[in-house]
Formats: C-alpha cells, sequence, structure tokens
C-alpha cells in the first residue's frame, strides 16, 4: 500500500484587497485560518491593496519582487503561496515561475479543505466534480505547473488521493460520469426528504459562518458525541438527531456545513442537502462566534460573518423564523446587550443552554 501521508508544508499567504471597503485584517486572519485548516504552517503574511491591476499576476512588480526575495532569503523552505483572490490558471503559471513554488488561489484552498473533509459519497462525488470544474477552464494555461512540484499536498488532493488529470477530454467524460452519479444520489435523498417532511416532529436548522460551533452545539443539545474541531468546514455532511424539549414534545435537529463570504461557485451545488435543511426548517438556530469582536471598518467581525450567512439565508428563502446563538460567550470579557430571540450561551461551559431549549420551545410552539 502507498502511503500518502505528507510532511506539513511551509505557506506564504498573500492577502489581496481591490475595492474600497475590503477589511483587510479579516482577509489576512481568513486566509490564515483556511491555510490553517488545509494543514499549512503559515511562515509569513503579505497584503496588497490593488490601485493598478496587473492582469499577468494579479500582484504589482513590487510585490512580486518582494514575496521572491523573502522565499530565497527565508531559513526555511517555502512549499506553496496562497493567493487570496481567484487566480485565472495564466496568473497562477506566471506566479509559480515568479516564485518557483507552487501557487494555489482562495478557490483552490477552499475546495482542498473540502476535499479532506468529505466523508459521505455524495460529499466525495461533489467534491470532485468542484475540483474538475475549477480545473477545466485552466488546463492550457495550468499544463506542466503541476508536474514542477509533485501531485501531492495542498491544491492536490482529492477523494480518494487519485493524481489529478490534467486532459480535457478525459475530465469532461468524468464529469458526465459523476453529474449522472449526483443526480441519482439527489433522487434517493428527495425521497427521503418527502418522508422526512411527512413527520409531525418540527424541523431545526443549524447554520452560521464556518467555525462557529455548531457542531458543539448540537453536542449539548443532544447529549452526543458528534465529530467537530476547531477548523474551517471541519464537518461536512448534513447531521440530523431528535432533540428532547419538554414532556412529549420532540423535534429533528440538523446541523449544516458552514458559510463563509466567497464561497466558489464550483462548491454552491455541492451541498444542496445542507441548503435543503435549512430552507425547510420551522426554525433556524443562527450560530455565531460572538468572541470575534475585532472592529474594522466600523463593523466586528462576528457582525461580517452575520451579514455574510443572513444574505445566503435570505437567498435560500429559508425561513424568518430565526434565534441568533451567540456562541463562545466564555471569551468575551464584558457583557452584552441582547435583543429579541438571542440567547448567549457557550458551548464549553455549557452556559445558557437550557435558556436556548426554552428560547427554541417558545418559537416552535408559540401559536399553542
Amino acid at each position: 500500500m502507498n502511503d500518502t501521508k505528507i510532511l506539513q508544508e511551509n505557506a506564504i499567504v498573500v492577502a489581496v484587497c481591490t475595492k474600497k471597503g475590503d477589511a483587510l485584517n479579516r482577509k489576512l486572519d481568513e486566509i490564515k485560518r483556511l491555510s490553517f485548516s488545509a494543514g499549512l504552517n503559515v511562515v509569513k503574511e503579505f497584503y496588497q491593496i490593488i490601485k493598478d491591476f496587473n492582469k499577468a499576476t494579479v500582484l504589482g512588480k513590487g510585490k512580486v519582487e518582494e514575496i521572491k526575495n523573502y522565499i530565497s532569503s527565508c531559513s526555511e523552505i517555502i512549499d506553496v503561496v496562497i493567493v487570496d483572490y481567484a487566480l485565472s490558471g495564466s496568473q497562477m503559471k506566471n506566479l509559480s515561475k515568479e516564485f518557483n513554488v507552487k501557487v494555489i488561489d482562495r478557490v483552490g484552498l477552499i475546495i482542498d479543505i473540502f476535499a479532506r473533509g468529505a466523508k459521505s459519497r455524495e460529499a466525495k462525488l461533489q467534491v470532485k466534480l468542484a475540483q474538475d470544474l475549477y480545473l477545466l477552464p485552466r488546463l492550457s494555461q495550468m499544463q506542466g505547473t503541476s508536474g514542477r512540484f509533485g501531485s501531492a499536498g495542498v491544491g492536490m488532493r482529492g477523494p480518494g488521493e487519485s493524481k489529478l488529470e490534467l486532459n480535457r477530454r478525459v475530465l469532461e467524460k468524468e464529469m458526465e460520469a459523476l453529474r449522472k452519479q449526483i443526480e441519482n444520489i439527489k433522487n434517493q435523498r428527495q425521497i427521503s426528504r418527502k418522508e422526512r417532511l411527512k413527520s409531525p416532529l418540527p424541523k431545526i436548522a443549524l447554520v452560521g459562518y464556518t467555525n462557529a460551533g455548531k457542531s458543539s452545539l448540537l453536542n449539548c443539545l443532544v447529549k452526543e458525541n458528534v465529530y467537530y474541531d476547531d477548523k474551517y468546514f471541519a464537518t461536512l455532511d448534513t447531521t440530523s438527531r431528535k432533540l428532547y424539549l419538554e414532556q412529549g414534545k420532540y423535534a429533528i435537529i440538523t446541523d449544516t456545513v458552514g458559510f463563509i463570504s466567497d464561497l466558489p461557485h464550483q462548491l454552491v451545488d455541492a451541498f444542496s442537502s445542507t441548503l435543503e435543511e435549512a430552507s425547510d426548517a420551522d426554525l433556524i438556530l443562527h450560530v455565531v462566534d460572538i468572541s470575534l469582536s475585532n472592529v474594522e471598518e466600523g463593523e466586528k467581525e462576528y457582525q461580517a460573518n452575520m451579514s455574510v450567512t443572513n444574505k445566503l439565508l435570505d437567498e435560500l428563502g429559508a425561513t424568518k423564523n430565526r434565534v441568533v446563538v451567540y456562541n463562545k460567550s466564555d471569551l468575551l470579557d464584558k457583557p452584552i446587550l441582547l435583543k429579541e430571540n438571542e440567547v448567549l450561551v457557550s458551548t464549553k461551559t455549557k452556559r445558557g443552554i437550557e435558556l436556548l431549549i426554552n428560547k427554541i420551545k417558545e418559537n416552535l410552539f408559540k401559536n399553542e
């Protein structure tokens, strides 16, 4: 058996701000967290606020030179440069030539994280399809870049650790087969979904920005041990459990994949089951990491995360019956003022869990 385990790769991250209002610190923190979730060791961070767009490399010549000099003088070997921007194949190839290391953009990084976390058959198929959709328009420009730096590590992973085949006809044929398999699974899921909708039990969906603590909250509510981790997209498949509320009253509660700003369009369809759970729910628990209190552009980080999630929920046509669950209250250094349908909890200390259960009952059974 071949050992596919690789050593942790050293990475440089580059945050790119292209428009007024881009929150630099937030972008830097998020691309670093994404890199950590992909198993990378971030050695150095750079940023550029772009005014004159460079079509060949996105980054300006001065910034490219600065990064090149750092890589050549760094005491540690740099394996990959992560650019927080959606690069074309030619831009990726040009930067890779300049730095003489592998270059991955934000889209490729997120797809790689999904590839690491996919567990169910459908999730694996969807991630593979997303990888192919990402590669297809970049094939002619990326030829030769992956081979220069090997076929392992970040950006080269996939369900089954299979080597990426840079061949248009092979990819198109594979994508057709993947779509058929995914369609069959979707049809099977629709049958199961119709049966679930017949259930008299109310349905609750846990939603929120990635790493807000949804899986931890599910564990607290149902007193089980669902997998979670302090990483972005630690859990990708939906998990449903029966939640006891009071004598004779239960609900079905479902943990969903986390949202993130600028989610690659190749992955939007990949987790339609998650989106269905949110749109079908009678009540949505919007889980928010309240400890993210850094202010940038006049807005706290957790508020920016809430805006991303609310926008996606509104686009889905999800119910307006929502409770905001501010998690990680144990990390707060001062109290906050709560509005109606907002609850402060800590999944670590279990503080506020009973208050949340009461709020759930109040929202599900308010007409009784």
